[in-house]
């Protein structure tokens, strides 16, 4: 299992970021400042670490050169958004920037953007009774093998990434055909619906009202 060393010493967004990446299948560890994120480090490896600037003790940048040599991949949370703190950050080496306030579902995306970058999603995963292997796009269920589209393939394995989180039908468009959501288009709900039959979905993929849809597991 993919694990996330989250820095922050703010509880409630700490406490935030832990729910959503622990619902969407990861292992996380926290700490609440610069002095004991240096210590978990020295006691465990991390496949990425999600690092606040403005900690207490020892600051993000300055963390950040005790992580270096080490080759784990870092995605700054801050609230500092000036350009020169933005640079900074990207020039020590991080992977990307993110700058309070943010959407879970961005923090989402940009983690496995950057866990994709480093090859260290996993490989199968084991969601709603399928078997998805993400390096072969293969679904099976049981032995059998379900055809897909790629784009039902890429709807499936947002969802299965995501488990019981309501997702909106613009971030669902935006994430999968990647343009924006024109407001009345049935093309999510179409592709819903297909994708449903095809895997057993029924009763697992619920519609969520006014939002969009959430995979209950």
């Amino acid at each position: 299992m993919i694990k996330i060393l989250i820095v922050e010493d703010e509880e409630p967004i700490r406490n935030l970021i832990r729910l959503a990446l622990r619902k969407a299948g990861y292992s996380t560890v926290c700490a609440e400042d610069g002095m004991a994120a240096a210590d978990r480090l020295e006691e465990e490896t991390f496949d990425l670490i999600l690092l606040d600037v403005m900690l207490p003790q020892v600051d993000g940048f300055e963390l950040m050169e005790y992580i270096r040599p080490s080759g784990t991949p870092v995605i700054f949370i801050t609230a500092k958004n000036s350009v020169t703190d933005r640079v900074r950050g990207l020039r020590m080496g991080a992977e990307d920037y993110l700058v309070k306030p943010f959407e879970i579902l961005e923090l989402l995306a940009r983690v496995e953007v950057v866990l994709r970058r480093y090859k260290k999603t996993d490989a199968v995963l084991e969601v709603g009774g399928l078997h998805i292997d993400t390096i072969s796009h293969r679904v099976q269920r049981g032995m059998e093998e379900i055809p897909l589209t790629p784009k039902e393939y890429e709807l499936l394995l947002l969802f299965a990434r995501n488990p019981n989180t309501a997702l909106y039908r613009e971030t669902i468009y935006e994430r999968v055909w990647g343009g924006e959501y024109i407001y009345g288009s049935k093309t999510v709900d179409l592709h819903v619906q297909r994708l449903r039959r095809k895997v057993g979905w029924d009763h697992r993929l619920r519609a969520v009202n006014k939002v969009g849809y959430r995979l209950e597991v």
